[in-house]
Order: structure tokens, then C-alpha cells, then sequence
């Protein structure tokens, strides 16, 4: 009995050790956090890879991985987002993908700052200087002062790549020089070519990285790959905060505003015009966009609604389309940060023919006769219903209280409205019926 005991004891023991080993085994398999950066550099994707690293940490991920497609954006952000990769509590693999995507001005150092580095085929890297919103050459003195800070920012990102790729950084900033994947790999500037996730993270595999972490090998061939998306609400934000979505808020907002001032009493057109002048300004500010420009902007429609209530034969609409497309361009005057000058000047167009044709109607609507009231009957024809000697009533749309003005006017007579006075109206012999 005692040994039937032992192996029923036994038994559970084992079942009890074989239990409590499962999800040790889950909790030792790897994983690794991929988030989507895609779009131009704004603060809400660059929260969205800070939120993304502490939960990589927390879960303790193996590594986060950050595919990047990006053409650049504000220097500032930039900053901010290399600083929290250089000092993330865990490996981040920078991956330039899908095939066809772009690590482009800020999106160079981004990649430069990640502990490993990877594109994907058919992708490119570089075209870091500083130039004006157009394209062109910003002023001497801030383009030198601009181009020192980003080189030694690159130099120092790329040094402990190698010689070579140092150089190439430098070259990126003052040159706009750029790279394909195999150029880059050659150059020392990505750690490798992969040709998706599964394959980045085979070939990280083994890899021995160094951060403020210390020293870690990847473990990531059999890890388990958890995607991080933006939330709704994120991908709706980010989808906003582009230079010409941002600007067309704007514009849209005011325009709206302005309409329902000018002929209230539906508040869809003032609800509306508000939420997306809300929205605009939202994006200015994650743009990091220059608010002298919003200034000119608002000039620009004083410009316009003064011309129409006082008309000086369109020259300020002249002045203030003038203002409208200065305002636009000085809001993105920035480096790494390109106009829509496409789009503004459509705007321009569109937003002086929206004064020039719907507030003009407005205010014509505004001087017509008034169709309800007191006034409106004003110039009707009614007929007397009583002897008018001088007063008596008349029907006008209803009885009133009426006084002749050239009396006596007989019971039937046709009576035109010329005034009134409180509740009472004026009436003389309508003229049609002094002929008969």
C-alpha cells in the first residue's frame, strides 16, 4: 500500500513540475516588437516609438525593430527621436522597408543612430542638407550654422561605422549625397540586406550589440514577432499633419467661420469650420510650423472682406492672394520641410473666388427686401375691407389696422401698403385702380 502510495505521490509530482514548466517555456521564448514608422517625421510618431520602446522593455522583448520609410521632417524631432534610440533600454534594428522606401534627410540619422542598421532591396538612404522649403539654398549665415551642427551630428553618428562611412555622412549633409542598400552596405553604414522581417531577423541572429543596455547577444531566429501598430486615433492624427492636409484645414476652417457669420442660423457650416480650424492648427504645431505665416494667412481674408464690404476695384484681393501665398510658404520655412507650392496656389485661387462670389451673394441677399415682418409688407396689395375715412381695415395677408392717405377710399377698393407705424399700416388707392 505504501509503495502504491509513493508512485501516486510521485506521479503528481511530476505532473505538478511539468505544469509549472510550461509557462516558463512560453516565458522564455523570444520576441520582438516591430513598429511601423511611415510618413513624414512628426510628434506623434515619434511618442508612438517612445511608447513602443518602454513596451518592448516591459514585455522584455528580445528587440525592437522600427521599418522605416520617411522623406525627413523637423530637425528638432529629429533630435528627439535619435536621442531615445541612442538611450533605449534595448536593442533597436532600424530596417529601411518595405522595397522602394526612403531613409531620406532626418530619416539618414535615424537610421545611423540604431544599434543595427538593415535596408531592405531597392531602398535608399541619404540627401541629409539643409535647404529652403523649395529646394533652393536657405541664407548664408544660417545655412553654415545649420550644416556644422548636422555634420558633426552625423560624423558622430556614423564614426563608429567606420572612416568610410563618417565620410559618406559628411558628404550627405554638405553634398545631399545618397545611397542605394548595396552602396550603403559596402560603405559600412548598414549592417546588412534583408529582404523582409523574418529575414532581418535571421540574419541579426548571434549578433552581439552595445547600447546603454551594455552588451547583449540577439537571440531573434526563433523569436516571436509582435506588430505595435498606431492606435486609431494616432494614424488619424498622423494622417492630418502633412503641409498641404494642414494648410487646406486652415484655409477650409476660416472660410467656414466666415460664412456662418455672414449668414447664420445652420451652425454646420461654424461646427465644421471650427473643428477643422482646430485640426489645422494642431498640425501646425506638430509641424513645428512658423506662426508668423498663420498671421499672414489671417491678413489675407481681412484683405479679402474688406474689399467686397468696400470695394476698391479688386486691389485688396490682389494684396491679400499676395499675402495668402506668402503666409502659406513662410509656415514651412524650415530645412528638411518642402512647400506645397502646388496646393497653395490653388488655395490662393480658390479661396479669392470663394469671397469674390459667396460673400459677395451674401451681402446682395442681405440688401434684399425683407420677406417676413412688418416690412415685408411693404409694397403689397391688399383691399379695404371697411370705409377708410381716413382709417378703417384692410386685408394685407390678414386684417389690420389701416389709415388712408387719400381719403375717403371706398369698401373693395385695392389699397397699396406704403408704411407702417407700430401695428398700423399706411395705405393709398392702388394706382392700377385711380386709372380704371
Amino acid at each position: 500500500m505504501r509503495r502504491r502510495l509513493s508512485w501516486v505521490f510521485l506521479f503528481v509530482v511530476l505532473i505538478w513540475a511539468l505544469l509549472l514548466s510550461l509557462p516558463s517555456a512560453r516565458a522564455q521564448t523570444p520576441s520582438v516588437l516591430v513598429l511601423t514608422f511611415r510618413g513624414q517625421l512628426s510628434g506623434i510618431l515619434v511618442t508612438y516609438v517612445e511608447n513602443g520602446i518602454e513596451h518592448a522593455n516591459t514585455m522584455g522583448a528580445e528587440a525592437v525593430v522600427i521599418l522605416l520609410d520617411t522623406p525627413g521632417g523637423s530637425i528638432r524631432l529629429m533630435d528627439r527621436l535619435v536621442q531615445d534610440i541612442i538611450n533605449a533600454p534595448l536593442p533597436v534594428i532600424v530596417y529601411v522597408y518595405p522595397p522602394g522606401a526612403h531613409a531620406s534627410s532626418a530619416g539618414t540619422f535615424i537610421t545611423l543612430a540604431a544599434h543595427i542598421a538593415a535596408m531592405a532591396p531597392n531602398t535608399t538612404i541619404g540627401a541629409a542638407s539643409p535647404v529652403g522649403p523649395s529646394g533652393e539654398e536657405i541664407p548664408e549665415t544660417l545655412r553654415k550654422k545649420v550644416e556644422n551642427t548636422l555634420v558633426e551630428d552625423a560624423e558622430q553618428l556614423a564614426r563608429r561605422r567606420g572612416e568610410k562611412a563618417a565620410e559618406w555622412a559628411r558628404r550627405a549633409v554638405l553634398e545631399a549625397a545618397a545611397a542605394d542598400a548595396e552602396e550603403a552596405l559596402k560603405l559600412g553604414l548598414i549592417d546588412l540586406i534583408a529582404e523582409d522581417v523574418n529575414d532581418l531577423l535571421h540574419k541579426v541572429d548571434g549578433r552581439s550589440v552595445k547600447g546603454r543596455f551594455g552588451t547583449r547577444t540577439l537571440h531573434t531566429a526563433q523569436a516571436r514577432i509582435v506588430e505595435y501598430p498606431l492606435s486609431p486615433l494616432e494614424d488619424f492624427l498622423n494622417q492630418i499633419i502633412t503641409p498641404t492636409l494642414a494648410l487646406l484645414l486652415i484655409t477650409l476652417g476660416i472660410q467656414l467661420i466666415i460664412a456662418e457669420f455672414s449668414q447664420p442660423g445652420g451652425y454646420v457650416a461654424g461646427i465644421t469650420g471650427t473643428i477643422a480650424l482646430i485640426l489645422g492648427i494642431y498640425a501646425l504645431g506638430v509641424l513645428d510650423a512658423n506662426y508668423t505665416g498663420l498671421a499672414l494667412i489671417l491678413l489675407a481674408f481681412v484683405l479679402f472682406i474688406v474689399d467686397i464690404k468696400a470695394p476698391t476695384h479688386g486691389v485688396l484681393t490682389a494684396g491679400g492672394i499676395l499675402s495668402f501665398i506668402a503666409g502659406a510658404a513662410l509656415l514651412f520655412y524650415q530645412p528638411f520641410m518642402t512647400i506645397p507650392w502646388a496646393s497653395i496656389l490653388g488655395l490662393a485661387i480658390f479661396t479669392a473666388a470663394f469671397f469674390a462670389f459667396v460673400i459677395a451673394k451674401v451681402i446682395r441677399a442681405q440688401k434684399r427686401k425683407p420677406l417676413t415682418g412688418m416690412e415685408a409688407l411693404v409694397g403689397q396689395i391688399g383691399e379695404a375691407r371697411t370705409r377708410l375715412d381716413p382709417t378703417g381695415l384692410v386685408y394685407v395677408e390678414g386684417l389690420w389696422q389701416a389709415e388712408a392717405l387719400d381719403p375717403p377710399i371706398p369698401p373693395g377698393t385695392p389699397v397699396e401698403v406704403v408704411g407702417y407705424k407700430g401695428l398700423r399700416l399706411y395705405v393709398r388707392t392702388h394706382r392700377d385702380t385711380e386709372e380704371q
